[in-house]
């Protein structure tokens, strides 16, 4: 029997004895007051009351001296009744003595029936096995068991984030995806949730980031535009659409947000020139050649509203004019904000009126053209507004593109 077990226990029953026995212990006379006296002024109240009724009219003669009677024979009877009552001072000490017996003997047999009283002496032991890490097996089975659990929690959100971390942790892609599209159902729009999402699908196709990654990515950095982990990928998915100088110039922005002579802006520069060394004309010319398109790219867009709709639009409500790519993210390559008033109006779009950098007009070869009018002034579009599309435009063609707003958004 571990020796520094038997200590603790036999304080904290000491401490409880100590706590619980004493009041127990103390005698305590009771005196009751005197019952005699006490019915003698409860029938003088009585007899009070009959008298009061009985002048007041309320009972004659004969009811008076019936109840009168019954008032004397009551309290004859009560006066029989032994005067004082002492409570025996020794009453209640047996419980003491059943507690002391009790209390040591049932809580000692359950322990040793449920506990383990070793843990006391092992402690130590335990809490360094507690801090190793735990093996493969052992992170199998407790992702199983996660993954079981969120059955019957479709709707828990971190626990759908901590199971795509934990397939991405054992490389089982596929089961990443489904977790974090789980958790992008849920959280909506984060950005963090967006790029864990991106790059499980991306790890899932064979790293590759076209298609939905990219969007989720572009995405990301609408909202957080110096997210380390979307300029990373941000960059990957530029250099494998081939355009190199825009993901050199993500990951040179992505190196200045990096501690200096940290790991992983050591990775980025080293990242840079390899891509640079297999490109080296693009690399010189990605830093002045964006300021230079942006001084040179833009389309020229003419808006008109069609007739049959011209009476579901005031004078005040907003217009947007806007460029999208035609694939990815749906963010504005660039948007002028007008009204109907000003309308029918022809406008140019370039790299000024980008909404980021890494997303403008002279990043594309083609563009989709759309002009949408907002009765709530609203970027984001609603049902009952009006809008006009140009499905494909060339940035090299200068003619004039014209855009009819002939649709209602259902």
């Amino acid at each position: 029997m571990n020796a520094l077990f038997l200590i603790l226990a036999g304080l904290l029953i000491l401490i409880a004895f100590l706590i619980i026995l004493p009041p127990l212990w103390r005698k305590h006379p009771v005196e009751v007051a005197d019952l005699d006296q006490r019915n003698i002024i409860i029938a003088r109240q009585r007899l009070d009351e009959l008298k009061d009724q009985l002048k007041a009219g309320a009972l004659t003669q004969a009811q008076y001296n019936g109840q009168l009677a019954e008032l004397e024979q009551a309290l004859s009877d009560d006066l029989d009744i032994t005067s004082h009552v002492t409570v025996s001072q020794s009453q209640g000490r047996w419980v003491v003595y059943l507690i002391v017996l009790a209390v040591p003997l049932v809580t000692g047999s359950l322990y040793f029936t449920l506990g383990n009283y070793q843990a006391v002496s092992h402690s130590a032991e335990m809490a360094a096995g507690n801090s190793a890490a735990p093996g493969p097996e052992e992170i199998i089975k407790m992702v199983s068991g996660l993954a079981e659990r969120l059955k019957s929690q479709p709707d828990n959100a971190q626990g759908w984030l901590m199971l795509g971390r934990s397939y991405k942790y054992l490389q089982q892609y596929p089961e990443a995806v489904e977790a974090f599209a789980n958790a992008y159902r849920l959280l909506g729009d984060q950005a963090e949730v967006m790029l864990l999402y991106a790059d499980a699908l991306a790890y899932a196709n064979n790293n590759n980031l076209a298609g939905k990654p990219a969007e989720l990515v572009f995405k990301a950095l609408a909202l957080e535009p110096e997210n380390v982990n979307g300029l990373w990928l941000g960059g990957m998915a530029k250099v494998q659409e081939g355009d190199i100088a825009a993901g050199i110039k993500m990951w040179r922005k992505l190196e200045a947000l990096l501690p200096p002579e940290s790991d992983a802006r050591k990775e980025t520069r080293s990242l840079i020139a390899n891509i640079a060394s297999q490109a080296p004309e693009v690399a010189a010319d990605s830093e002045a050649q964006p300021a230079q398109q942006s001084q040179t790219v833009r389309i020229d867009v003419q808006v008109s509203l069609a007739p049959a709709l011209q009476k579901l639009a005031r004078p005040d409500h907003t217009v947007f004019i806007y460029a999208q790519a035609l694939s990815g993210p749906k963010m504005p390559l660039a948007i002028v904000r007008k009204k109907v008033s000003d309308l029918p109006l022809t406008v140019s779009l370039d790299d000024s009126m980008a909404m980021m950098p890494a997303m403008k007009l002279s990043n594309f070869a083609k563009v989709k053209l759309l002009a949408r009018i907002s009765k709530s002034g609203n970027a984001v579009s609603q049902p009952g507004d009006l809008i006009g599309v140009v499905e494909q435009a060339a940035l090299s063609d200068h003619t004039l593109n014209k855009i009819v707003i002939n649709h209602e958004v259902k």
